[in-house]
């Protein structure tokens, strides 16, 4: 059942909490106003987070695999914070950019909760179709390489983590899993110890990621100055990828997106995924 009044229409699309939720949350009704598109500075960089609102922002329309769109707040120093909604219920989302870019590079901080399941979406649709930067950083996942969420559902990675946890804290990581670039079908790609060697366990990371090459992008990600991954999307040939297929998904102009997955046991109860000075300069 869905409510269909709440503040002038913006919660008709949403379940009864989502709704009440949003109603009660001034920064959403903000962030559902239309704005216009932000202007580069002099150096050609667009701010897409301001730090204090979400506006220029949006949760997915409508209910996609993941959820109504998650929860999320902005915290005190200028942090986009998601996490399920209500915590730990399974119901997760996207938020996306209002505007879409084709070529750019993006550049962001990140500070994820271990055991969130995340993303970032490069060119997605609202339904979360896209390139993703994995941010899967739990026991098996990967932080900085590639999975084609909602186009065919292949990845390219190199490793895989392993969690040292004790009294359900994050003491130590190691990984596993190891493969060659080449071998998982990566232009290149950092190695396991290589990445925990620049990775700020509990503290903020630095992402550049770099997105070129019109209707079949060459994706390059890179985290606290380690290239951790490039992915030609012409020549990738993994399992489950079509480049034609995605093509016909992924227009060359998409939203950018950040993500918290839905489904239970996918992010701990307290749990969050948080993001800061996020700008893009297109290409």
């Amino acid at each position: 059942m869905s409510l269909q009044r709440c503040r002038q229409g913006v919660c008709k699309s949403f379940g009864w909490a989502d709704a009440l939720l949003l109603a009660a949350n001034t920064t959403w009704a903000a962030a559902a106003k239309p704005k216009a598109a932000a202007k580069p500075d002099k150096d050609g960089w667009i701010t897409l987070f301001d730090g204090k609102t979400l506006e220029g922002w949006h949760r997915n329309p409508q209910k996609i695999g993941h959820g109504t769109g998650g929860h999320w707040t902005v915290e005190e120093g200028g942090v986009l914070a998601g996490e399920q909604d209500p915590p730990g219920s399974g119901n997760g989302g996207i938020l996306l950019t209002d505007q879409k870019f084709g070529d750019f590079e993006l550049e962001l901080e990140m500070k994820p909760a271990w055991g969130m399941d995340s993303g970032l979406f490069l060119r997605s649709t609202d339904e979360g179709q896209c390139f993703q930067m994995m941010v899967d950083y739990y026991e098996g996942g990967n932080v900085g390489q590639f999975y084609g969420e909602a186009t065919g559902g292949w990845s390219a990675r190199t490793f895989s983590f392993k969690g040292d946890v004790q009294s359900g804290k994050l003491v130590g990581l190691s990984t596993v899993d190891h493969h060659a670039p080449k071998e998982v079908g990566l232009v290149s790609g950092c190695s396991g110890d290589e990445w925990r060697k620049v990775w700020k366990r509990d503290d903020w990371n630095k992402v550049h990621v770099r997105v070129e090459g019109g209707k079949f992008p060459k994706i390059t990600t890179n985290i606290n100055g380690l290239e951790v991954g490039v992915l030609d999307t012409n020549t990738f040939s993994g399992e489950n990828y079509n480049k034609e297929e995605v093509a016909k998904t992924l227009d060359e102009k998409g939203h950018i997106a950040v993500q918290v997955h839905g489904g239970m046991g996918r992010a701990p109860v307290g749990g969050r995924c948080r993001w800061r000075n996020i700008r893009v300069r297109e290409l």
